[in-house]
């Protein structure tokens, strides 16, 4: 399963500077059960924007990672509110349908 949220700095901020506090929620984030990784995509055209998706083994352990979140996890993400909007995407299953290229 995914879970895709978007993200937008404000002005005076880079997502580079959110990233670095993304990188430090992620780490502990990712030592939940059922954790598959996360990655955060820069947006081509437009600097201020980012897409990260983190992959779960099912929605049931992202739920659990959720609801059981520490104070150090929590405290990253609340320095990084006056700086960003996020916006969650959805929470998507895994590809129903996919093409891949032909190995050579």
């Amino acid at each position: 399963m995914h879970y895709i949220f978007e993200v937008v700095a404000k002005a005076d901020y880079s997502i580079e500077q959110y990233a670095s506090a993304w990188l430090a929620a992620s780490e502990l984030i990712q030592q939940a059960d059922g954790a598959r990784g996360t990655r955060l995509h820069r947006c081509l055209a437009d600097p201020k924007r980012a897409l990260a998706i983190a992959t779960w083994d099912s929605k049931a352990h992202r739920d659990a990672m959720d609801a059981s979140i520490t104070d150090e996890i929590q405290q990253i993400i609340a320095t990084q509110s006056e700086y960003v909007e996020i916006r969650l995407i959805g929470e998507f299953a895994a590809a129903d349908w996919e093409v891949l290229p032909v190995a050579q």
